[in-house]
């Protein structure tokens, strides 16, 4: 079904096209339109118009404001200020295109005029390592992310670049084989067991590594075994990825995300390609000979020495690190692929790297006016001390730890307001609560910033929290229910009430605010739309009876408003990766 017109956009027009008509050489300017205070909408663009044509404001406003007039969608425009337009809708015109938005199954949000193919870069853990907080952000941000982008119509590919590769496994394997009674037969333990086991492995491996020279030359040459194939060597590195998989997943399945196995592609799948990716870069001048090793330069990135800081691809010692991965990672992505965007979803404080990697990609022509990367780089997890987030022991936190603290947190909530529910029945929503609150303390963040993790408030009923949100939502469930035979309908001739006006019109915006937030990657944006939602349905709730309104027909139209309001709750939350029950 095709989407709907917003009733913004049809004002927007409508003074687009008096402007042209009151002032022809105006061409088509923007109104620029807005939401406001004052009235439904403001157009600013005529103060601007004005300057620039050498007129007065006040009268081009007065001429447009003729040529407007008032009719079905326009109630009233009047000039205010020194040229400002305010214009309030029709209650008739709110209803209409209400009617419109809830008759359409995407509610309003427009496919996006051009579309391509996205390969988004997000939820990389590490083989052998347990996942910790710092995991949170790219898995959450990148997971709404693909929803938005896939709702508006891109074709979305998901990269989970999993550390898999590199020095720690030539010193996992060499440990293990010199002690093979160190780890647990792969049939005997769960995912969870699994990493602990493969996590105490690691620490005791490291231990040897940084104290027994004789050992780190045997890891060395256990890498230069790996990298060439050896059988033994890579049996036992493929059992560490599968048992990290396993817990991978079980993690993944607590954040209520998807992941699937095609899409994990980590550092190894791109081990045959280095070579090409080196020779490509140094073949066509790119990257140079210095010192031995094979390297990037910038004149615009320069360290504490003001020398410029290189791009290493290749170390003296022949080695690949990370940028020649990444750079053969861009190549698969654009060439075999087919990508057009490439969107990384990682830590800000990688923003350098990706910086070089991203121009040496441009500067080898894999990336292009038709084939962009981006870097969204995301902020720190905190702790209530403004901290990074640990332990009271100072140890990293635990991922799974703390999506289970926040499921119990929830569950105390739960249990206290819905009073009915059985035991399974409120464990299932408190999973919903708990992880919810959490992915929407991460989403509601601008990505870039920092944000304190306070669990106390994520699952408040009160605040800019999920749970405000959902029990908005589960409210609005329990009224049409109440609301037996008597269904939703909309009823254009009727009167408004205030609270009626402000909902009907913040539902109206639904759909261009899913395309900017799906455009400018800001979940942020949805987010605070959805909050605003939900606080306005909460002022509608306590102003508007909706069962006990004046007359059957106000009955039915607020009904409507309450259908459409939890309608758009639960697809917006959806996009953000967020459940929301039916009953709280």
């Amino acid at each position: 079904m095709a989407s709907v017109t917003s009733l913004a956009a049809t004002v927007n027009q409508r003074v687009a096209d008096a402007l042209s008509a009151a002032l022809p050489e105006a061409g088509a300017a923007d109104p620029l339109l807005r939401r406001s205070d004052r009235a439904d909408f403001q157009a600013n663009g005529l103060l601007a118009l004005a300057k620039k044509l050498g007129g007065n404001p006040r009268e081009l406003a007065g001429k447009v404001v003729e040529t407007l007039g008032t009719d079905g969608v326009l109630a009233d425009v009047e000039v205010s200020g020194p040229g400002f337009l305010n214009i309030t809708v029709a209650d008739r015109a709110i209803v209409a295109t209400l009617a419109a938005r809830a008759a359409d199954d995407r509610l309003g949000v427009p496919y996006a005029t051009t579309t391509g193919t996205t390969v988004i870069d997000y939820a990389q853990p590490n083989v052998a390592k347990e996942m910790h907080v710092g995991h949170l952000r790219s898995a959450v941000i990148g997971d709404a992310l693909r929803n938005m982008l896939d709702f508006t119509g891109e074709k979305t590919i998901g990269r989970h670049h999993i550390g898999d590769w590199g020095t720690q496994f030539g010193m996992l394997i060499q440990y293990l084989i010199e002690n093979p009674d160190e780890l647990a037969p792969a049939a005997d333990v769960d995912g969870d067991q699994a990493m602990s086991n493969l996590n105490r492995v690691y620490k005791a491996s490291r231990a040897v590594f940084d104290t027994d020279e004789e050992f780190k030359e045997r890891a060395r040459k256990r890498v230069v075994a790996l990298q060439s194939g050896d059988a033994e060597t890579l049996g036992l590195w493929q059992r560490f990825v599968d048992e990290s998989k396993v817990y991978f997943y079980s993690v993944f399945e607590k954040l209520d995300m998807e992941i699937r196995d095609d899409e994990i592609v980590g550092e190894s799948a791109y081990n045959d390609m280095m070579a090409e990716t080196a020779r490509l870069l140094e073949e066509s001048g790119v990257a140079v000979r210095s010192e031995g090793a094979l390297v990037v330069f910038f004149e615009d990135i320069k360290g504490k020495d003001d020398k410029p800081v290189p791009l290493i691809v290749q170390k003296a010692d022949g080695g690949f690190g990370y940028a020649a991965s990444d750079l053969s990672a861009i190549r698969n992505r654009v060439f075999d692929l087919d990508a057009t965007t490439l969107l990384y979803v990682v830590d800000v404080r990688q923003s350098l790297h990706f910086r070089m990697v991203f121009e040496a990609a441009r500067r080898a022509g894999w990336l292009n006016d038709q084939v962009k990367a981006h870097n969204m780089g995301y902020g720190t997890v905190l702790g209530a001390d403004g901290k990074p987030f640990k332990t009271r022991e100072g140890e990293t936190v635990r991922l799974q730890d703390l999506l289970d603290e926040a499921v119990q947190r929830a569950a105390e909530v739960v249990r206290e307001k819905a009073r009915d529910l059985t035991e399974d029945e409120i464990q299932e929503r408190a999973a919903q609560v708990g992880i919810g609150a959490v992915k929407y303390a991460d989403l509601s963040t601008s990505p870039s910033r920092d944000y304190k993790f306070d669990l106390d408030q994520m699952v408040s009923l009160n605040g800019d929290t999920s749970v405000y949100l959902q029990y908005a939502y589960a409210r609005i469930q329990s009224i049409l229910r109440k609301a037996g035979e008597t269904r939703p309908a909309a009823h254009e001739q009727l009167e408004l009430a205030p609270a009626e006006r402000a909902l009907g019109l913040h539902l109206d915006a639904f759909g261009a605010t899913v395309a900017e937030a799906a455009t400018e990657y800001a979940p942020h944006k949805l987010a605070a739309y959805l909050y605003q939602l939900a606080s306005l349905y909460t002022t509608f709730y306590d102003q508007c009876p909706v069962l006990k309104a004046d007359t059957r027909e106000q009955v039915e139209n607020r009904l409507f408003l309450c259908d459409l309001t939890a309608r758009t709750l639960h697809k917006g939350m959806a996009l953000l990766g967020i459940r929301t029950p039916e009953r709280l």
